[in-house]
């Protein structure tokens, strides 16, 4: 498939991946929470689901962003993914602090900010290794 840099890739594109992600993370973290003991093995499979329900949930959140927010280029599919996944990492960042009872709200915004900061930089990294296509003019 040939990557078109001038047009956002339309929503559709992401649905069926969204709903495999939201579905998958949601039985996921149903099934632990009801049917195991909070062990060492259920936990890290709870943060896992964790993670993967948000990013499903973060995925049209990112994407309508992105369109909102154009660059140049436009952002390529597993960059959008990639920043749902951000969301995802963040939520099941917060919960584990919030179990070893360390979260604080300044700690939530300093999280936040380094996520975003690590987000800005691989995109500027990303975009000073962008070069245009020459058949394009």
């Amino acid at each position: 498939m040939e990557e078109n840099q001038n047009q956002p890739i339309p929503f559709k594109f992401y649905l069926p991946g969204m709903l495999v992600l939201v579905i998958l993370g949601a039985i996921g973290i149903a099934l632990i929470l009801t049917m195991t003991l909070p062990t060492i093995g259920p936990r890290w499979l709870f943060f896992f689901f964790m993670v993967v329900f948000v990013t499903g949930l973060f995925l049209p959140f990112t994407w309508f962003l992105n369109l909102r927010f154009p660059s140049s280029p436009f952002a390529a599919p597993q960059v959008i993914i990639r920043q749902a996944a951000w969301f995802g990492i963040f939520a099941a960042l917060l919960i584990w602090l919030q179990m070893g009872r360390v979260l604080t709200v300044p700690l939530g915004f300093i999280l936040a900010a380094a996520l975003f900061l690590v987000e800005f930089l691989i995109r500027l990294w990303e975009r000073s290794r962008w070069k245009p296509n020459p058949q394009s003019y």
